[in-house]
């Protein structure tokens, strides 16, 4: 009598193997009734990775942070630049009165203002790169690959809708009679004491223009909710140079001791989730029922080349009470209106999460 041999891998050779075969048993057969579904990576459905943040990581950044969340890790350093107002074009000179109203709270069309001068002026400028040996798909001496362009673009347009940097911060102004300060510092005052100049209206005579640079040391998965992370670290982590107007040389000169913290609106975080199917349907249109899929928080990269549908939504919980700051959705059809009520509640809890990462970098 003859018996067929039998064959024994260990299950991450199973994995990589047959990944959705293996990702779909943990999820609809768990080992034991009373053990939950779990992911090939051992996390519960809604289970995310833990995150740690470094500051200060870069010594010639004016900000910068170093974000983990599990084995995805990136690095973001902030340097400002100068921009002369002659260097601008089509520059509009800003009313005086108005950058009164902005600094006193004024808000509407102040607010307004502010974010157009951010984006008019291309004064948040991010870049993303996905470094060589970070993944095994990003290979050296390639042009910037389609991800990176494109979580380069999602940073740049969320940086802008948020408004995380006050425009005021960036702005160098020029008081005729005294007082030459930058952002917040500014005097807007009637003049303080005479002097070469009197009687001339103040003017933004500079701007400063923030260079957001990410890099990715290693990459499984989800990369953008870890670079916005960085992205927001970094900002809260930069001082730029107290700047003033020298009328005598006509430029913009910077202090080597003053500096001062940059403005950061809230602590908004990106919490996203794939949408696992059980099976995936060939008719065109055809729903699926609940029960029939799994939202993977915080996918690794495994689960991401499983997955066709992500939900990403921004909210902010700094201040105690949750405010949805952006939702976008990529393909798929289960996600729905009732789907994204639910998953507000959890995007809160990761958006306290990394609130409490980021205070402890701070403290």
């Amino acid at each position: 009598m003859t018996t067929t041999p039998t064959v024994s891998l260990p299950a991450p050779i199973f994995a990589k193997v047959t990944p959705r075969p293996f990702l779909l048993r943990g999820l609809a057969n768990p080992p034991s009734p009373d053990l939950p579904p779990a992911r090939t990576n051992g996390r519960g459905p809604r289970e995310t990775r833990p995150i740690s943040v470094n500051a200060s990581s870069l010594s010639h950044a004016h900000g910068s942070a170093l974000v983990r969340v599990g084995d995805t890790t990136v690095l973001c350093g902030v340097r400002g630049e100068l921009l002369p107002v002659e260097s601008i074009p089509q520059f509009r000179p800003l009313d005086k009165n108005a950058a009164l109203t902005e600094k006193e709270g004024g808000g509407g069309n102040n607010d307004v203002i502010g974010r157009g001068e951010l984006k008019d002026y291309d004064l948040l400028v991010p870049n993303i790169e996905l470094a060589t040996g970070s993944a095994p798909q990003f290979l050296p001496g390639v042009p910037p690959t389609a991800l990176a362009q494109t979580l380069s673009t999602r940073v740049y347009s969320l940086l802008h809708s948020t408004g995380l940097v006050e425009a005021g911060d960036l702005r160098v102004w020029y008081k005729p009679g005294g007082g030459h300060k930058t952002g917040e510092d500014v005097d807007m005052g009637e003049g303080e004491g005479g002097g070469e100049g009197e009687g001339e209206e103040d003017r933004v005579v500079a701007y400063w223009v923030l260079y957001i640079d990410l890099q990715f040391a290693s990459f499984d998965g989800n990369p953008f909710d870890v670079a916005w992370a960085a992205v927001v670290a970094a900002l809260r982590d930069t001082r730029l140079p107290v700047a003033r107007w020298d009328p005598d040389r006509e430029t913009v000169v910077c202090s080597r001791t003053e500096s001062r913290k940059l403005n950061v609106r809230g602590l908004p975080v990106a919490c996203s989730a794939a949408v696992f199917v059980k099976k995936e349907s060939s008719e065109k249109g055809a729903r699926t029922k609940q029960g029939d899929y799994w939202l993977l928080l915080d996918p690794d990269r495994l689960e991401e080349t499983l997955c066709r549908e992500v939900i990403t939504m921004v909210v902010d919980s700094s201040d105690g009470e949750t405010r949805i700051k952006s939702i976008e959705k990529h393909g798929g059809t289960i996600i729905g209106r009732e789907l994204i009520r639910g998953y507000a509640g959890v995007a809160a809890k990761r958006s306290i999460e990394v609130k409490k990462a980021v205070e402890a970098m701070e403290s």
